[in-house]
């Protein structure tokens, strides 16, 4: 079918155009590749590889989703014998306030040598995690952040990355004023 180009629809027609290519071109536009794999190249550097990351992710959540605990079974399972309660978030945080118990290894300090350190001998031993974005509060030192990025979510793919597949996770957002969380002000 042939459009008949008036002066109202070559008014229209390019606006039209622009939309359609925008709407096919505007992953290019937004600085972004369509499909993000198979736009990257190889990585230049060899000690960073975001495709192993991005598969460990995928691998990893149903499994995480499967290890998110109430508020009511975090309090217990904390309490039993081995159990670590580990506090990633950084040392001035956790300076300014953690949970009773918790011992802090902040996430930017993890390595194979610094977790083994830190969790002991015991690849199994019982480990809970949780972050800023368990606590309602939204104030220091429980600052919410972006939804995507929770420490919970890297912290949790990195301890089962380094073989630490006991991990479970505080799956509530509370008040860190809640005395069932013993929270310890700084």
């Amino acid at each position: 079918m042939r459009m008949a180009f008036t002066r109202s629809t070559r008014l229209a027609a390019p606006p039209l155009m622009l939309a359609l290519a925008l709407g096919l071109a505007g992953p290019a536009f937004a600085g972004r590749p369509a499909d993000p794999v198979a736009a990257s190249p190889r990585p230049a550097n060899p000690l960073i590889d975001y495709h192993g990351f991005a598969a460990l992710t995928a691998e990893i959540a149903p499994y995480r989703a499967q290890r998110l605990l109430s508020l009511s079974d975090f309090s217990k399972r904390r309490r039993e014998p081995h159990v670590l309660l580990l506090d990633a978030r950084s040392a001035a945080a956790y300076e300014a306030g953690h949970i009773r118990g918790a011992v802090n290894l902040p996430f930017t300090d993890f390595t194979a040598a610094s977790l083994a350190e830190v969790i002991g001998k015991d690849a199994n031993r019982p480990i809970l995690i949780y972050c800023n974005n368990n606590f309602r509060n939204n104030v220091r030192p429980v600052v919410t952040k972006a939804l995507p990025l929770a420490l919970n979510i890297p912290t949790f793919i990195n301890l089962v990355g380094y073989g630490y597949r006991n991990v479970w996770e505080l799956g509530e957002a509370v008040d860190m004023n809640d005395p069932a969380i013993e929270w310890q002000r700084g």
